[in-house]
């Protein structure tokens, strides 16, 4: 927008100079020239009385002072001969009034003057430097004017430019900073009143954001708060029940324990948080395999597990990539049979991105291409699982890609590298 701007005056200056600049230096042309003839008229005027009234040797005297300055003075007297420079005239006829002849080289001034033995003829040459006298130098200063002018003017626009767009270049940064989930990004309102009045507005929907988001948050915490009560009762029932069957459910509701403690944390977490935090992909995958794989021995399910020997960081915080690994293996889990084996897989990328894969045996997906909606499942469930590890790759900078046939399901997602 600056460089539009800038662009604009230099446009609309150079027409309005050139405007006025053209027909200045058409009037110098014209006004040199005429006072060059003007000058040289009036010298013919003077020689006029001489030639008519004085001797021969009188008027030599009088047309070499007349030649001395600048232009060429001849008279051809009356018995033909010239006096000074012989001029164009020759020996034709002596003109009957004034006569004015412009040539390529200059303009001759012709003026009859009747004696007693006949007519004797006055010339007087302005060549073309002496009509031009001037003209180049005062040229030279229009454009000179010109110029600067133009340069003012454009210093002048490009300040006002620049106090315009500045005010809009704050306010797309604060944009930027927003939609990147600073939700502490600011715009200062300056510039014109209807800039001004943009940044008011969009520092009003930043607050009304920020409300909303951590009513939103505070609400799943409420919700994930009352399940505590239902806990607290299926302890209790647990705590009734033989001591073998009684150690293994206190576990689970210990976990379960946890896994609300981690909603609430999460659901109270600000938006930016975790944003640079990353994680070490082959624990945590590493973790949740062996989790599932008590579950995975009961259902007589052959797993296979590659995990590098290295860790392998990336941009993911550690809650979220396992609960994306959670989603996925809750997913083989929950739709292939009894026995379907699955394969889980850390590996490192040449583009400096690391992939988690899942990969299982069974039938397949029913609709591959409305998979990764949200809340759409072909299986009967939720439809959240597959969503959750979509949005965790994308967070982290990465992807997610899926393949389904009747051989097998494969996940894979590409995550980010953490910052060192």
């Amino acid at each position: 927008m600056r460089r539009q701007i800038t662009l604009l005056v230099a446009a609309t200056t150079s027409i309005v100079l050139l405007a006025f600049l053209l027909p200045a230096a058409s009037l110098v042309a014209r006004v040199a020239e005429a006072r060059a003839l003007d000058t040289a008229q009036a010298q013919l005027q003077t020689l006029v009385p001489s030639v008519g009234l004085d001797d021969q040797a009188d008027v030599v005297a009088d047309v070499s002072a007349g030649s001395a300055a600048g232009r060429r003075v001849s008279v051809r007297w009356t018995d033909g001969t010239w006096i000074g420079e012989p001029g164009q005239l020759g020996d034709d006829a002596p003109p009957v009034s004034a006569e004015q002849v412009e040539g390529a080289d200059g303009t001759r001034l012709v003026q009859p003057v009747r004696r007693e033995a006949g007519t004797a003829v006055i010339e007087v040459f302005v060549p073309a430097e002496q009509l031009r006298a001037g003209v180049t130098r005062t040229w030279a200063v229009l454009g000179g004017l010109g110029l600067g002018l133009l340069l003012l003017a454009l210093l002048v626009a490009d300040r006002l430019a620049r106090s315009l767009t500045r005010p809009v270049t704050e306010l797309a940064s604060t944009a930027q900073r927003l939609g990147s989930g600073d939700l502490s990004a600011r715009a200062t309102p300056a510039g014109p009143p209807e800039v001004r009045a943009v940044g008011v507005a969009v520092n009003r929907l930043a607050g009304r954001i920020g409300e909303l988001l951590t009513a939103e948050r505070e609400s799943a915490a409420d919700l994930a708060h009352r399940l505590r009560t239902p806990l607290t009762a299926l302890r209790l029932d647990v705590d009734s029940l033989p001591p073998r069957e009684r150690e293994r459910l206190l576990d689970d509701v210990d976990a379960l324990n946890r896994s609300i403690d981690e909603v609430i944390a999460e659901a109270r977490r600000p938006v930016r948080e975790g944003l640079g935090a990353g994680s070490d992909a082959t624990a945590v995958v590493g973790e949740r395999v062996r989790f599932w794989s008590v579950l995975a021995d009961e259902e007589q399910r052959a797993m296979a597990v590659e995990l590098p020997a290295t860790s392998v960081p990336v941009r993911v915080a550690a809650g979220d990539l396992a609960a994306a690994v959670d989603a996925l293996l809750g997913n083989v889990f929950a739709h292939t049979p009894e026995g379907t084996g699955f394969r889980v897989a850390v590996r490192e990328c040449g583009d400096g991105t690391a992939e988690v894969l899942v990969a299982d045996d069974g039938p397949g997906l029913r609709d591959p291409a409305g998979a990764l909606e949200r809340g759409r499942s072909g299986g009967g469930s939720t439809g959240l699982g597959l969503d959750i590890a979509r949005r965790t790759a994308e967070a982290s900078g990465g992807t997610v890609r899926l393949a389904s046939s009747p051989a097998g399901t494969t996940v894979a997602l590409e995550l980010g590298r953490a910052p060192a």
